[in-house]
């Protein structure tokens, strides 16, 4: 994953509710929906750096209308904290219709918990 990827999209950003952190080094992964096929296809991998983020998604020409999904790691990041946790992944699926506008999608999570919501 690149990060000189400028001005991507969108953009995502994990908080770790539990312990008021940034989720760090947390593995996800964005794909988007082949509708024809009705399969998801891989977009790109990343790596959350140490604020949380994971800056250069997909490039502004890459971003077209459809339905993306992306994936965290979350059960592999509590594992490296030395912790178990009831959600070995959260999935977030979601529309674009205005591959113009900016999204920023935020994930806060506990062990037990997860929440997010759309952010521009």
């Amino acid at each position: 994953m690149s990060s000189t990827l400028p001005n991507s999209p969108l953009t995502t950003y994990v908080l770790n509710t539990g312990d008021g952190v940034p989720g760090a080094r947390m593995a996800l992964s964005l794909h988007r929906l082949d509708s024809l096929l009705v399969i998801w296809n891989l977009v790109t991998v990343g790596t959350t750096d140490d604020d949380g983020r994971c800056p250069g998604l997909i490039t502004t020409k890459a971003f077209t209308p459809g339905m993306y999904k992306m994936r965290f790691e979350t059960g592999q990041y509590w594992e490296s904290l030395g912790h178990n946790s009831f959600y070995p992944y959260v999935e977030i699926v979601f529309t674009i219709t205005n591959p113009n506008e900016r999204f920023h999608l935020p994930l806060l999570l506990s062990r037990f918990s997860y929440s997010t919501y759309r952010g521009s």
